[in-house]
């Protein structure tokens, strides 16, 4: 089994928030695992290793097998892993309720808080990669589309803040979202908000006291052996 398990390989780049769940999932499970990181605009690599099926990240190399997303609601790489490393991510019994709370990180706490990460693109994207992420995004969301979202900063940081309630709510009654010990949607969670703190110019509300305490515990929980 160990020999198995080195051999998991994780094609990312380091700010995006489906890439940082699967890699602390990977780091909670105490597993060994390596990171290629890829340049956000370069897919190459990626294109390659599902036979020119998928271009998005993340992908895990599992040995010969190569784990990627099969659908925009699906969780394949989380529930490889899961079911490899044994976790226990994904009890049965809480399987509706998973599946609402990742679609609403996804949708709603993604969809803002990336846009407030990109407004600093120029400090962790290459030099080199600037030129075709902004392009990318400019195709994606209109010309000018950055310094639209530096000039919203002040309401998307309070949209944010609003979309965060709920979790702050729910975690002022169990240290984790779904109760005692942390389930996939706390990873899931934990990715998306991360990506909005990738930049380092902003910290989680002052008045979301419970979320605050949780991000600190899933930074640093280990599985226990």
């Amino acid at each position: 089994m160990a020999h198995n398990i080195s051999m998991l390989e994780l094609i990312q780049f380091s700010w995006s928030p489906f890439c940082i769940v699967a890699r602390r999932i990977l780091e909670f499970s105490g597993a060994k695992f390596k990171t290629t990181n890829i340049a956000s605009t370069d897919r190459s690599l990626v294109w390659k290793l599902t036979g020119e099926k998928y271009y998005a990240v993340p992908v895990l190399r599992d040995g010969a097998k190569v784990v990627y997303e099969s659908g925009d609601d699906t969780q394949d790489v989380a529930k490889h892993l899961d079911s490899k490393l044994k976790l226990g991510l994904f009890p049965t019994a809480r399987e509706g309720e998973q599946f609402i709370l990742w679609r609403y990180f996804e949708h709603e706490i993604e969809a803002v808080g990336f846009k407030l990460n990109d407004i600093y693109f120029r400090e962790f994207v290459p030099k080199s990669d600037q030129l075709p992420f902004l392009r990318h995004k400019e195709r994606k969301f209109g010309r000018g589309c950055i310094d639209q979202w530096r000039a919203q900063q002040k309401n998307l940081l309070g949209e944010l803040e609003q979309k965060l309630v709920p979790c702050e709510q729910m975690l002022a009654h169990a240290e984790f979202l779904l109760g005692d010990r942390p389930l996939f949607v706390d990873f899931n969670l934990f990715g998306m908000v991360d990506n909005f703190l990738f930049s380092g110019h902003y910290a989680l509300p002052k008045n979301l006291p419970h979320l605050r305490a949780w991000h600190r515990a899933m930074k640093a929980i280990r599985r226990a052996r």
